[in-house]
This record gives structure tokens, sequence and C-alpha cells, in this order.
């Protein structure tokens, strides 16, 4: 999806977009992909580690298979507590989605081989990144019927 489309979906989104599935509004969605983003680009730090033989097999199936994310599953760590919002209103967290995607792009452009670290899956290459985002993107999209 470029940015064009990613604007477009989320002008779809407002503060009282229901959610189909989920405990999330749509900032909480907003910037729960952001600090994925983030992650991915190394903007935020994730302690390394070694995934066991089930989170392997498991980042196999979801990247490499036509796989869609389970409705239901938890971001590692957070089990059903909501982070708490960084902006100030959706439209300040869109804005921040949308920086984060760029700074992803030039962080990726300048580090081709880097890898950083995913939380359930350790480290992936920006290959791996560029299949894990859109499922995501997809996943949370679909919970607000915004894909």
């Amino acid at each position: 999806m470029n940015n064009t489309e990613l604007k477009q979906k989320l002008a779809m989104l407002n503060e009282d977009t229901e959610a189909s599935f989920g405990i999330m509004t749509p900032q909480h969605m907003v910037e729960h992909l952001t600090v994925t983003v983030k992650l991915s680009s190394g903007r935020i730090s994730y302690p390394a580690f070694t995934p066991s033989e089930k989170q392997l097999g498991y980042k196999e199936a979801l990247l490499n298979t036509d796989l869609e994310f389970p409705k239901g599953i938890k971001a590692p760590g957070l089990g059903d507590q909501l982070m708490p919002l960084k902006y100030e209103n959706l439209e300040h967290a869109k804005e921040g989605l949308i920086k984060s995607l760029e700074e992803y792009d030039s962080f990726f452009k300048e580090n081709p081989t880097a890898q950083t670290t995913h939380p359930r899956f350790g480290f992936l290459t920006f290959e791996e990144w560029e299949l894990f985002h859109p499922k995501h993107f997809k996943h949370h999209f679909s919970q607000f019927n915004i894909w």
C-alpha cells in the first residue's frame, strides 16, 4: 500500500468508528501500528532474544503463507491492557503513523541489510518486515472495517 492509499484508508477512520473485534479504539490501533513500524526501523528498540521453535513456526507460517492474523491475538507483553495514548488526538496519531513509515523507508534505504527485533519473532530483515507490515495493517484496518 502506498502513502496515498494509506491516507485514504486512514481518512475513513474517525474517533467514533467502532471495532468489529478487539478492545482497541481507533486511536489505540493507529498508535499500535506506529509503535510496530518504529520497532521495525529501530526507532524503538526491543531486547534481542532467541525465538522458540513455536515462535519460529508461527513466523514462517505468517510471513510465507496466506495465513492472516487471527482475530483476538494479543500483542506480546500487553495482554488485555491498552497502552496509554501518546498523541493528543486521532488526527495527530495518523500523522505520527505516516511519519513513522517515512522513517522506516529512510532507515532501510540507508541500512538495507539491517535486522531489527520483532517482539515475537526475533530479528527480522527488511524483506521480512515487508511481509509482516501489510498483513498487520490489513488485520487492524479490517478490525475497523476500513480494509
